[in-house]
């Protein structure tokens, strides 16, 4: 079982900055890809990024390409969402999730259901 936390939310202008961390404990989190999704109130959960278990891939929601940036630090279990030139329209709750099938290979789950262990969430406000 692997327990996520995600920190680093809060209320942001618009132009601003915010680095979210989703922080895990439990099984081993360094094996599994991670994501972040975002639900926005009356909205469905969607996709922002995803990260293979070593780093080396990556993916992004084409609305937050140039903009976002997706790591992690294994030693520390931690994976980061760098958030830049935040908009009014990325307000919304974001959630980690980790996959949980070690050693994952090939293209990284892009969907809610391809992940299995999710945090609590967390809000993100972005004012205009």
């Amino acid at each position: 079982q692997v327990q996520l936390v995600e920190s680093g939310g809060g209320l942001v202008q618009a132009g601003g900055s915010l680095r979210l961390s989703c922080a895990a404990s439990g099984r081993p989190f360094s094996s599994y890809s991670v994501g972040w999704f975002r639900q926005a109130p009356g909205k469905e959960r969607a996709f922002v990024a995803t990260i293979g278990w070593s780093g080396s891939s990556t993916a992004y929601a084409d609305s937050v390409k140039e903009r976002f940036s997706i790591s992690r630090d294994n030693a520390k279990n931690t994976v980061y969402l760098q958030m830049n030139s935040l908009k009014p329209e990325d307000t919304a709750v974001y959630y980690c999730a980790a996959e949980g099938i070690p050693y994952r290979v090939g293209p990284l789950p892009q969907i809610p259901n391809g992940y299995r262990f999710w945090g609590q969430g967390i809000q993100v406000t972005v004012s205009s």
